[in-house]
């Protein structure tokens, strides 16, 4: 019986803290399984796991992967191997672990994790799943957010609210701050009065936004360590030269290719005037809808919208010949606007059957032919892609992979993705620090920022500066643009300073987690020797702050008189 269970989650300035604690006891006169369950978000790293079973405290240990999985095949026999955590749906993995405890005993389950919230289509979400299987005496979530950039707008949101429910919600916020807390009592909780079944089962998501004055950003510095933060607003879009590489082989039949439609065509209306787009469908025969780009004029999409509605799937899949005749209607393409994007957007659901099937050499042609001209975006509909392949090749070529899961909401997906591209507000985006007082820099120079998004670039004070100067240079639609802007840095170390709900080093702590985030997407499509390089660094820096990331893994020890360890590992979406 879980009798308390506890979501604990501090957000300061994006970086979210969360602690999840289940309290259990064996009421029953025998030993019996606790089984401590939960969902986080695939984004997040877990940072700490304990168990303490009377008294007893049983912590989980960080250690490199190999060495970890060594000491675990020395205490299993081999083929065992259940680790604790997977990828559950397209946004969370499950951390599931059980241990025996006697009867009349209690067991205290502690996780922490933590993450970088994301600013996406406007807006940050902090994603708590809610999932007890029964109705808990003492249940509660308890968010705090401080943003000293002051706080925009908040909501709350949850797919298990009642009327009842709404009732155990209350928001406080003030300027720069809000807390939120969910306190249901088991009344609350059942979904009848007869039935001990609990209403519990769902998403709660906090969505917000912060307010933004400064055009270069801001700074915010904590312990020597700075974050800054640049999403400018009221920009104008630059036009975009858009091509669709859509699959159309055999296995895409059926849903998949009807969900499909269904988001191109709410896609193709999302186009603005000014943009050129163009299709290319591909089975074992690549199929260019028009030789050249056209505008987005109402014709013209309206006649893409009936080509659209024509697809039908059979046959192999020749992704190599569909991306090079992308690239080859961009090249060739005349009367575009002087300043606009290009972008070829592919989504695919299976291995390439035919064509060119040697992933490495696509990868090569592709890289070469685009030669860092155009950004590829590249989705993945099902578990039947290697996502390895097409992440390589996206993250190569200046864009992002996504996986599209199949589901009801698979069209919704790809809406989605496309609305995150849709609006280029910036191009060759170069964040400039002083060189000599800087250290360890995250990532400061970005191809394009889409609007609704966020540049978030870290680093450590090296010496003793007063003023932190920045310099932002980037291209819009209509000109070149230099921001500058000063931080005074002993006057942004004291806004943190007297906040009591704050974690001392959370701006060091960001910085390691964006760090080590960007090193393991560099290693992608690094070459081998590289590769070693930038995760022998992302692996130094997962030990040195205790994160569980893919190249780490956590040792989770139990009692004595049972199986002895278990391991908790990342999981990739690449598998």
């Amino acid at each position: 019986e879980i009798y308390s269970l506890h979501v604990d989650c501090k957000v300061t300035s994006r970086f979210a803290h969360t602690v999840i604690t289940s309290r259990i006891v064996n009421r029953a006169n025998e030993s019996r399984e606790a089984t401590f369950e939960v969902e986080l978000p695939k984004t997040a790293f877990i940072t700490n796991f304990s168990m303490s079973i009377d008294g007893e405290v049983y912590p989980g240990i960080i250690k490199e992967k190999a060495a970890a999985q060594n000491e675990y095949d020395t205490a299993v026999s081999q083929g065992q191997s259940a680790g604790l955590v997977k990828i559950t749906d397209r946004k969370l993995e499950q951390f599931h672990v059980s241990v025996s405890i006697a009867a009349a005993s209690k067991v205290t389950f502690e996780l922490t994790y933590e993450e970088l919230l994301k600013r996406q289509l406007g807006k940050y979400e902090l994603l708590i799943k809610v999932r007890p299987k029964q109705l808990v005496k003492h249940f509660q979530i308890d968010v705090h957010i401080f943003e000293p950039q002051g706080i925009l707008f908040l909501e709350t949101d949850s797919t298990f609210m009642t009327n009842e429910l709404t009732e155990a919600l209350t928001k406080v916020q003030n300027e720069t701050k809000a807390h939120i807390l969910f306190k249901p009592t088991v009344d609350q909780q059942k979904k009848n009065s007869e039935l001990d079944e609990t209403l519990l089962n769902g998403d709660f998501v906090v969505r917000y936004d912060v307010k933004r004055e400064a055009t270069a950003g801001d700074i915010q510095i904590v312990n020597g360590y700075f974050v800054h933060y640049f999403a400018p607003q009221k920009m104008p879009v630059f036009p975009k030269n858009v091509i669709f590489v859509i699959d159309r082989s055999g296995s895409m039949a059926g849903r998949k290719i009807e969900q499909t439609m269904d988001a191109l065509l709410k896609i193709l209306q999302d186009l603005r005037p000014e943009d050129h787009f163009n299709f290319i469908t591909f089975n074992s025969k690549v199929v260019e809808w028009k030789s050249s780009l056209l505008p987005a004029t109402e014709e013209n999409v309206a006649s893409a919208a009936a080509l659209v509605q024509t697809l039908t799937a059979r046959g192999g899949t020749d992704i190599s010949g569909a991306l090079l005749a992308a690239v080859g209607v961009l090249e060739e393409a005349e009367g575009l606007p002087e300043r606009s994007v290009s972008m070829i957007i592919l989504l695919t659901d299976g291995q390439p059957t035919s064509g060119e099937r040697n992933v490495e050499v696509i990868q090569e042609n592709i890289q070469k032919a685009i030669n860092g001209k155009y950004a590829l975006f590249c989705l993945g509909f099902g578990f039947d892609v290697s996502y390895k392949f097409l992440e390589k090749m996206a993250l190569s070529n200046g864009g992002i992979a996504r996986r599209i899961y199949e589901n009801a909401d698979a069209a919704l997906q790809l809406q989605g993705f496309y609305q995150e591209v849709a609006t280029p507000i910036l191009m060759q985006i170069e964040m400039q620090y002083p060189e000599t007082s800087i250290e360890g820099l995250t990532k400061n120079d970005f191809k394009l920022f889409f609007e609704g998004s966020e540049i978030i670039v870290s680093g450590k004070i090296s010496n003793e500066l007063d003023l932190l100067p920045v310099e932002i240079k980037a291209q819009s639609h209509t000109s070149d643009l230099t921001l500058k802007e000063e931080a005074n840095v002993k006057e942004k170390e004291q806004v943190f300073q007297n906040q009591r709900y704050i974690f001392a080093n959370f701006i060091e702590r960001l910085w390691a987690y964006l760090t080590i985030q960007q090193l393991l997407e560099k290693a992608i499509s690094a070459q081998e020797e590289d590769q070693k390089a930038l995760e022998a660094q992302a692996l130094d820096l997962s030990l040195r702050y205790s994160f569980v990331t893919p190249l780490t893994s956590m040792v989770v020890t139990k009692p004595s008189d049972q199986q002895q360890k278990e391991l908790a590992n990342k999981p990739t979406e690449a598998g």
